[in-house]
This record gives C-alpha cells, sequence and structure tokens, in this order.
C-alpha cells in the first residue's frame, strides 16, 4: 500500500488532516464532495474516523457522508475509529447508525478490531448492539481468540462477561488459550483457566497449549501448566511432545523446565525422532542438547529410518552439536537405513568442519554408504571441492567404484563441478574407467550437459566416440539433453562420429528428433548431410543398415510436436512419407498426437494425408478424427494440393466419420460433414455412424448425422438398426431423437432384427426403464410382436421387476400367460432364473401357475425344482398353489425333477406341502418313485422325509428294483446285492429280480450289459449375450441374440430313469 503525500490530496482531506473544522465547515459550504475517494476508495469520513476527531465527524455525516461507506479491504468509518480507540468517534458513528456487524475482506467486525488493539472502552460501547459476540473472521477466531493472542486481560474479561464462548475454536481447532499461551500471555492464561477454559485441549493437529507455550519458549506459561497438572508427554498428530518442540526451536528454558517436570527424553515421535534428534538439528540446540543427555538421553538412539542425533547434525551442518555428540561417545560410524554413516551425510551437504572432526575422530573415509558410494562419491556429486580435498588427504584410492561400478570421477562428471572434477584428474583418476553399464565419466559429463567438465574431459584426452552397453556414445546423451548445443558442439569439433548408432539403431539425430534438440540437428546437419548420415539417399532412410531403427527422426519429431527439430529434418530429407514397420507416416503420427504445427508443416513439404498404414489401413484423417483434434482435421481437409476421400474407409469399413462419431468429437463431426462426408457409409459389418452413435449415446453427433438424412432404419448384418442398439444399451435420449426422426416410416420389417427381436425386447431384456417408457409412448413400438419370446419374458428373465410392472401397466394383464413358440410363459422364464419378486408379479397379475410348455409338458415349477432355484420354488408352492401331481412327457412330477438332479432343499419344500400317499408313490414312465430316485442320489434327508410320509420301500421300477436297489451305481452292482440279499433272506418279498421262481438267475439276467446312462439334461434358457455398448463391438461381429430366440431348440432331452 503506497503512501500517499497529503498535499497532493483533495482540499477538504487537508483540512480534516489538519483538524481544522471550521475549513472543513467553509468546504462542506463550497460544495465540496464528502464521499470523494482515493485510489484505495477511502472516504474523508474514514480519515476523519482515524483521527478520531468526533466533531469533524459529526459535520461530514450532517452534511451526506456515508456513515458506512467501505474502502478496497472493505473497512467502514467505524473499524477505523475503532482501530484508533477514539470512543468518542466511536459514539458519533453509533449515534448516526453505523453498522456493527461490517465486515471486513477477512471476515473482521468492529468488534475483532476493538479486541486485537486494546480498544475496551470501544468494545463496552459496540458490545450492547450485538447479538452475538462469537462471531468469526475468516480464519474461524473470534474476538476472544484476537484479545487473547494480543494479551489484552480486560478486553478479555470484558468479552467473557458478555458471554464469549470460552472454548470457541478457529478453523484449526485452536482456542483462546492456544493462543495466550503460544504468545506467554501468563495472566491471560490463568484467567481462561480460572473461567473453565480446558487446560488440555487439542487443536486439529493435536497441539495442546502446552505445546504453543513450549515451542515458542514461554517458560512461565509452561510452569503454570505444569501446575495445573497437565501430561507433560502428551503426543501431537506427529507423534512430538512439548518436548521435541522445545528442543527443535532451542527453548532451553522450557526444556529444563519439562525435564524437571517428568518429560521422557527418550521419547520417539511418528518417525522415530527423540527430542535429542531435534536439539542437533536445531540451529539454537546445543545447550538443549547438554540437558537432554546430562538427563540420561540415549546419544546413539535410531529413528525408523536408522538416522542417530548424529546424523542429523551432519544433515543441517551443526557443527557444535556433533562435537558434543561426538565427545560424550556417539557412534561415528553408525549405518542408517540407506548405509549412510554421518560422514556420508556431512559430505552430501557439505559441511567440511564436521568432516574434519569425523575424521580427527577416526571416521572411516571408505566406508560404503548408498548403493555402495563412498564418502568422496557424494561430496564429488554435489560439487563440493573443499570436502573433496579434505576426504583425499585422508588416504583414498581415487578409482575405488560403487556398486554400480561408478568412480568419484563418474560422480564429479555428473554433478557438474569443474573444480572436484580437476581435482579428481590431477591425482590421476581414470577418466576412460567404464562402469557396470558401460559408461565413461564423459557419458555422464555430456548426458547433464555439464559443458566444462566435458571441455576438461576430451581435454584430457577421454575418448568422444566410446559406446556403453546400449551401444550410446556421448554425443547421443549430449543431443537428447543439450539445448544451447555448446556441448553437442565442443563434441563434433572433436570428431564424435554422428553416425554411431545405439543396439536399437538409433543415431545422435534420432535423439535430438525425439527431444526436440534443433540446435543440436542444425549442429550435426552442419557437419554432415542429414541423408548422408543415415546412410541412404533420403527416399528410404528405414534400410539403411542391418541396424536400423524402427522410427525414423521424422516419426520422432512429429510424434513428439517438435515443430523446430522437424524442420531442419525437412529441409534435408526428401521422403516425407517415410513409414515405420507398421507403415505409419510422420504425419499420421502427427494427427493422431494433434500437433498442429507439424502437421502443417508436413502439408507443406507435400506429405499425403491419404497414406495408409499396412495394419489398419488408416489414413492421417482416420488419427486425427478418432483422437478428436479438430485442428488437425482442419488442415487435412483443406489441403489443396492433395486428392483428399473424406470416405476413406480402413480394414474394416469405418471412415473417419464413424471413427469421430464413436468417440464423441463432435466438432470432427461437424468438420467431416461440412466436408460432404456419406452418412450412409456401412462398415464390414453393415453398421453406419448412426450405429455408432447409437451405442455409445453420442447425442449432438446422432443429430448432426440426422440433419444429413441419414436413414434410422438402415440394418447391420444382424438386422439391428440404430433403433436396437440405443435401445440396448439404455441411451434414451438418443433413442427418442430417432423415434421421433422415423416415426412415421417405421414397419414391422423396420423394426425386427434377424431373429424377431423389437428394439423394446432388447429395452427389457437389458432394464432400461427409461427406453421402455419411450417405446412404449409409440403406438407402433408397441403393438409389434416380434418374436413370440416377448419383451415380458426378456424382463422377468433378467430380474427386471419394475420394466415387467410397466409392460404389464401399459400392455394388459393378459400378456403375463403369453407363450412363446415352445409354450413357455413368462412365469416359466422367472422360474427358471429363480427371480422372485418377477414370480411374484406375475402370479399377483393372474399368471397360471400350472401352465405347461408344449414340448416336455413342463410347468413353471417343475422347471424350478429341475434347475434348483429354491427361492422360486417356495413361491410357487406357497403362493402359486403350484398343482404337485402335474408330470411331464416322462410321468415326472416336480418332486421327480427336484431329486433326479439332487437339489434337496428344493424337494423338501416340495414334500412339506405333499400329504397325499398316493402322490409320494407316485411313479414316472420308468415306474421309479421319488423314493427311488432320492435314494439313487443319496439324498439322506429327502429319503428320510419320504419313508416318514409312507413312501413303499417295496415299490419295483421298469427294472424290478426297489429304491434300496436303485442305491446301485449300476445295473450289475444291483443284480449283485439282489443274489445276496435273496441268499440271507429268501422269502423276503423286498429282494425280486423279474419275478424269478428260483433263485438261480435266467440268460436273460445274467447277459443284461449296462446301458449308457440318459442323464436328464432338463430344459434350459441360454442367457443371451448383452449387446456391448463399448467400441469392440466394431471390430469383431457377434453371435445374434440366438439365447432367448423361439427358432432355438431347447435341451428337452428325456429325464434320466434309473
Amino acid at each position: 500500500m503506497a503512501v500517499l503525500k497529503i498535499q497532493d490530496q483533495p482540499s477538504l482531506l487537508r483540512a480534516i488532516f489538519n483538524v481544522d473544522p471550521d475549513e472543513v465547515r467553509s468546504l462542506i459550504f463550497k460544495k465540496e464532495d464528502v464521499n470523494v475517494q482515493d485510489n484505495e476508495k477511502r472516504t474523508p469520513l474514514h480519515a476523519a474516523a482515524y483521527l478520531g476527531d468526533a466533531e469533524i465527524i459529526e459535520l461530514l455525516i450532517l452534511s451526506g457522508a456515508r456513515v458506512n461507506a467501505k474502502d478496497n479491504k472493505w473497512l467502514t468509518p467505524l473499524h477505523r475509529a475503532v482501530a484508533s480507540c477514539s470512543e468518542d468517534a466511536v459514539a458519533v458513528l453509533l449515534k448516526h447508525s453505523a453498522d456493527v456487524n461490517a465486515r471486513d475482506k477477512n471476515w473482521q467486525t468492529p468488534l475483532h478490531v476493538a479486541a486485537s488493539n486494546k480498544a475496551v472502552r470501544c468494545a463496552e460501547a459496540l458490545a450492547p448492539l450485538l447479538s452475538n459476540v462469537n462471531v468469526s473472521d475468516r480464519a474461524g477466531r473470534t474476538a476472544l481468540h484476537h484479545a487473547a493472542f494480543s494479551g489484552h486481560v480486560e478486553m478479555v474479561k470484558l468479552l467473557l462477561s458478555r458471554g464469549a464462548n470460552i472454548n470457541a475454536f478457529d478453523k484449526k481447532d485452536r482456542r483462546a488459550i492456544h493462543w495466550a499461551a503460544y504468545m506467554g500471555h501468563l495472566e491471560v492464561v490463568k484467567l481462561l483457566v480460572g473461567s473453565g477454559a480446558e487446560v488440555d485441549c487439542k487443536d486439529k493437529k493435536a497441539y495442546t497449549p502446552l505445546h504453543a507455550a513450549a515451542s515458542s519458549g514461554m517458560s512461565s506459561t509452561v510452569h503454570y501448566l505444569l501446575s495445573l497438572g497437565v501430561h507433560v508427554n502428551e503426543v501431537n498428530a506427529y507423534g512430538n511432545t512439548p518436548l521435541h518442540l522445545a528442543c527443535y526451536n532451542g527453548q532451553d528454558v522450557v526444556v529444563s523446565e519439562l525435564i524437571e517436570a517428568g518429560a521422557n527424553v527418550n521419547q520417539p515421535n511418528e518417525r522415530g525422532f527423540s527430542p535429542l534428534h531435534f536439539a542437533s538439528s536445531s540451529r539454537q540446540g546445543a545447550l538443549c542438547q547438554e540437558l537432554l543427555l546430562a538427563h540420561g538421553a540415549h546419544i546413539n538412539l535410531k529413528s525408523k529410518d536408522g538416522k542417530t542425533p548424529l546424523h542429523m547434525a551432519a544433515t543441517h551442518g551443526r557443527f557444535s552439536c556433533s562435537q558434543t555428540l561426538i565427545q560424550n561417545g556417539a557412534d561415528i560410524d553408525c549405518e542408517d537405513k540407506s548405509r549412510n554413516t554421518a560422514l556420508h551425510i556431512a559430505a552430501r551437504y557439505g559441511h567440511e568442519l564436521i568432516i574434519t572432526a569425523l575424521i580427527k575422530h577416526g571416521a572411516n573415509t571408505v566406508k560404503r554408504g548408498i548403493h555402495g558410494m563412498l564418502p568422496l562419491h557424494l561430496a564429488a556429486l554435489s560439487g563440493f571441492s573443499d570436502c573433496c580435498r579434505k576426504l583425499l588427504s585422508s588416504g583414498f584410492v581415487i578409482d575405488n567404484p560403487d556398486d554400480f561400478g561408478r568412480t568419484c570421477l563418474h560422480a564429479a562428471a555428473a554433478g557438474g563441478n569443474l573444480e572436484c572434477l580437476n581435482l579428481l584428474l590431477n591425482i590421476g583418476a581414470d577418466f576412460n574407467r567404464k562402469d557396470n553399464f558401460g559408461r565413461a565419466p564423459l557419458h555422464y559429463a555430456s548426458a547433464n550437459c555439464n559443458y566444462q567438465c566435458v571441455f576438461a574431459l576430451v581435454g584430457s584426452g577421454a575418448s568422444v566416440n566410446e559406446v556403453d552397453q546400449r551401444g550410446c556414445s556421448p554425443l547421443h546423451y549430449a543431443a537428447a539433453a543439450d539445448t544451447d548445443g555448446k556441448c553437442v558442439e565442443y563434441l563434433l569439433r572433436n570428431d564424435a562420429d554422428p553416425g554411431v548408432r545405439d543396439k536399437q539403431g538409433y543415431s545422435a539425430v534420432h535423439y535430438a528428433s525425439a527431444y526436440g534438440r534443433t540446435f543440436c540437428l542444425e549442429l550435426i546437419a552442419s557437419v554432415r548431410p542429414l541423408d548422408a548420415l543415415l546412410e541412404t539417399p533420403g527416399t528410404d532412410i528405414l534400410r539403411d543398415s542391418e541396424t536400423q531403427a524402427s522410427l525414423s527422426p521424422l516419426h520422432l519429431a512429429a510424434y513428439h510436436g517438435h515443430c523446430g527439430a522437424l524442420e531442419v529434418l525437412l529441409s534435408s530429407l526428401l521422403d516425407v512419407d517415410v513409414r515405420s514397420p507398421d507403415g505409419r507416416t510422420p504425419l499420421g503420427l502427427a494427427c493422431s498426437r494433434g500437433h498442429q504445427e507439424c502437421a502443417s508443416l508436413l502439408l507443406h513439404h507435400s506429405a499425403s494425408p491419404m497414406a495408409r498404414d499396412y495394419i489398419h489401413k488408416k489414413t492421417a484423417l482416420h488419427a486425427a478424427a478418432m483422437n478428436g483434434h479438430t485442428e488437425c482435421l482442419h488442415l487435412l481437409l483443406s489441403h489443396n494440393n492433395q486428392h483428399i476421400n473424406v470416405d476413406a474407409q480402413d480394414t474394416n469399413g469405418q471412415t473417419p466419420l464413424m471413427l469421430a462419431v464413436l468417440s464423441g468429437h463432435t466438432e470432427c463431426v461437424y468438420s467431416l460433414l461440412s466436408q460432404g462426408a456419406c452418412v450412409e457409409t456401412q462398415d464390414r459389418w453393415g453398421r453406419t455412424a448412426l450405429h455408432r452413435g447409437a451405442v455409445v449415446g453420442q447425442e449432438e453427433c446422432a443429430e448432426a448425422l440426422l440433419q444429413r438424412g441419414v436413414s434410422v432404419c438402415v440394418k447391420d448384418i444382424r438386422g439391428r438398426t440404430p433403433l436396437h442398439l440405443a435401445s440396448a444399451c439404455g441411451h434414451v435420449g438418443i433413442l427418442s431423437t430417432l423415434l421421433q426422426s422415423a416415426s412415421s416410416s417405421l414397419t414391422h420389417t423396420h423394426l425386427t432384427d434377424n431373429q424377431g427381436y423389437t428394439p423394446l425386447h432388447w429395452a427389457c431384456y437389458n432394464g432400461y426403464d427409461a427406453c421402455v417408457e419411450v417405446l412404449l409412448d409409440h403406438e407402433v413400438c408397441r403393438n409389434i410382436k416380434g418374436n413370440s419370446f416377448s419383451p415380458l419374458h426378456c424382463a422377468v428373465m433378467n430380474d427386471n421387476e419394475g420394466v415387467a410392472e410397466m409392460l404389464i401397466d401399459s400392455l394388459g394383464e393378459s400378456i403375463v400367460n403369453t407363450a412363446d413358440s415352445k409354450g413357455r410363459t413368462p412365469l416359466h422364464a422367472a422360474a427358471f432364473s429363480d427371480h422372485v419378486e418377477c414370480v411374484s408379479l406375475l402370479l399377483s397379475h393372474g399368471a397360471q401357475a400350472n401352465v405347461v410348455d408344449t414340448q416336455t409338458h413342463t410347468t413353471p415349477l417343475m422347471m424350478a425344482a429341475l434347475n434348483g432355484q429354491t427361492n422360486a420354488v417356495e413361491v410357487l408352492v406357497s403362493s402359486g398353489k403350484a398343482d404337485l401331481s402335474l408330470q411331464d412327457t416322462n410321468k415326472n412330477t416336480a418332486l421327480h425333477l427336484a431329486c433326479s438332479k439332487g437339489h434337496e432343499t428344493s424337494a423338501l419344500l416340495i414334500l412339506e406341502k405333499i400329504s397325499d400317499k398316493n402322490l409320494i408313490n407316485c411313479t414316472n414312465a420308468a415306474l421309479q418313485t421319488p423314493l427311488h430316485v432320492a435314494a439313487r442320489m443319496g439324498l439322506t434327508v429327502v429319503v428320510q422325509e419320504l419313508l416318514g410320509k409312507g413312501a413303499s420301500v417295496l415299490a419295483v421300477d421298469e427294472n424290478g428294483y426297489t429304491p434300496a436297489l436303485a442305491c446301485a451305481p449300476n445295473r450289475d452292482v444291483a443284480d449283485c446285492l439282489a443274489l445276496i440279499l435273496n441268499s440271507m433272506m429268501p422269502t423276503s418279498p423286498m429282494v425280486t429280480i423279474a419275478a424269478l421262481p428260483t433263485l438261480s438267475l435266467t440268460q436273460t439276467v445274467i447277459n443284461h450289459h449296462p446301458t449308457s446312462n440318459h442323464v436328464s439334461k432338463g430344459v434350459a434358457f441360454d442367457t443371451p449375450p448383452a449387446l456391448r455398448p463399448d467400441h469392440a463391438s466394431y471390430c469383431r461381429p457377434e453371435r445374434p441374440l440366438s439365447s432367448i430366440s423361439a427358432d432355438d431348440e431347447l435341451n428337452d432331452s428325456d429325464s434320466e430313469t434309473y
């Protein structure tokens, strides 16, 4: 805020600052503007209020000055008067209705200002006019917070007497006592405590008032709080105690106070740091450190990452603290979890004095730290030459490698400090020494663009063409990283070969192109022409050697959008449409990435927008359209030097328009349509762009296509129109648009696919209520029957109860008994799928529980029992009153079928409703009773229940077997069992084999061989595949919706006989 010169201000303002009421009256009489504003929107009344001149304030207000005018900080004259502690000015302003609740930009009211400025009399004048003294500012602080922070005891008393909430907290959950303790206002703290403030309250980070006082060194307040019995070792959210904070801030008097009160000197925080760690890292922590050590602090205590207090002193360069620790027995060579000692840390951060002290006390200078690096490695890497000298003076093998084979010279070259590098070179460091990756120091200097290091290494004789294990020379790395080209220029001047290729076939030109290093490319081109450099006449730069690169420099520059690099390359290379192994061109890559400038440059150099890749046969148009790069698409379409086929099709017959719609790029769609793109083109699956819009739900795209006259009734190879797809995918907006567009032309042919399914079938099957509602509102969609497996079948099949109810309400209850071509009703479908809510819904609307299909005479109950759908069985036998005596074509009852598949629970539910003994012993076509079947399947509980209800154990089936013999795994075993039982009980009527008169078996029985088992496969509804709304549905043809087709034969073989 600039200080304004009073002489440059209006005469009225000068008179106010001169405190001249007569002059003010005179100027007002001369029609001076009493509401004039300066550049900060302050009025003369603000100035008078600031000065506290009640007479002038009265004059101004009576002359029309706005009493509640706000400056650019939203301060009113009342704020100014209160800040100046002027009781008279405040009284006059209040007399003239000044707003006591006015807020400035920090949401502070005049009461906040009074509390901050010890304006007690002003606050007394304001308080009676306030409805709430606990109003908070933008930081959530009340007037009591401000008074406590400022240490105004009288103000605090006044606010408390007026009902201020002593435990109100700001946005950080700090209370008034936190601020008073932090500022060391002991009398305010005592007053707050005496008035009921919580002394152990915590803010959001769990700081207590004791933490606050300890951190700021308020020893008197700390002593008082401790006398109240607060917990001296209370931790905050980071695990720090008040002692941690006092040590971190170097508050030695508080540290002494806390230790005397019993603070734990070795308590670790969340990261394992003790107070001694904090004291050792603090700039004023020396005395705190001595106090801690004198009271038993563990000098070698490690944090969770293995650091001791000595590590912390070395990290922060606290020499005196490190001396104290060493003299008190600190372990000098103690390692952290990265294997670094204090010497490594000191070398890393360049603390020479600590290095000297550590070496003097016997620190191991050749101990390996992180990645096996020595302290000298870290000093050289960080560029601390004095530290390097100190470490070298202790005796050192200069070419000692780390775990990756890197010497100190490698580290110095990477760090870029010339002094360190020369120091090592002068004492004989091997500048051609390679690390485990085959890289010499020159590689590292080049990669980091350390020109002076490159200069020194090359000048010392380092090989400029030495390659690493990847085949990269220093020039490769410099070309990738050098923005100003100085390193590249120097390497080229010293015979670096730009034609060297790495093991992937990439040269320095490729690296410079990929990273957009234009200067580097120009430098390389000035040394050797690029087409000659790539060993090609310029028309086929990819077939130049055995180690050919998979991408040309043009591809790399275009893909990454480096226009400058691309321009340099195009000036030298002739074939602008060079291909990658999969046939992509630089223009195609630039368009796929949306690099408009690169695309423009390539087109200017006659790149072909119609060049196709080898695999998908896509052009640059396809690439731009599918990725939504409208600017690139405009460029391609407006290019006059090339023939543009806007309807070019890829291998799947997809046009750019189709891909743009599929990805929802509306602007691209409009661009293509404006250039005459055909909306009726079909791909290899017979789908148009509108089909795609219907699948992905792109309403804008669909509307644009419809405006161009696309037909809604075009069918794909499965007979599906966009209406089918929109319904199947639940896109109600597009569905409505399509129906509105084609309502007059829709016929039965248009609305049924190859299997007879209508859009209503699809919407019901997938449970899209909104789509169903829209379709039912159109008469033509309601009345078309289509496949006899009706929409209601589809709805209940997939447990879409809401859709089913909507259909019944709209089409009438008669549809609940509609049968498909095999006589199956919706109740069959619901029972088969065990959708109890749908079963109950159908029954409540009059569905016939005992209806049988036309093939096997199966009832819904039989279908549920056969498939073990326990819930459906329960509903049908109880609510549905299903007839349990009905039999299918093989004379199986529902009980037979449940037992035949081992569905014990379903069988027991049916048995519970059977009391008729004749039904218990009812036989099927193979003369088997339910007991035969249950025994055969090993259903112990069912067998027990059947016997309890009077099932006959003497009943014989068509093979002459009783239920006991039915348990045998095959007929031979059953015959053997019969022989044994006859021998044991010859007179027993239970054992009967074809009514044999003697114990010998007839020839027929002896020659009997077991036939192959005929396992009942039952009646099955296959689940139809959902029509996939994702893009993959356009990549390969799908099988038709065979699963709910009335033409498919259901698996209805006879039940197994025993």
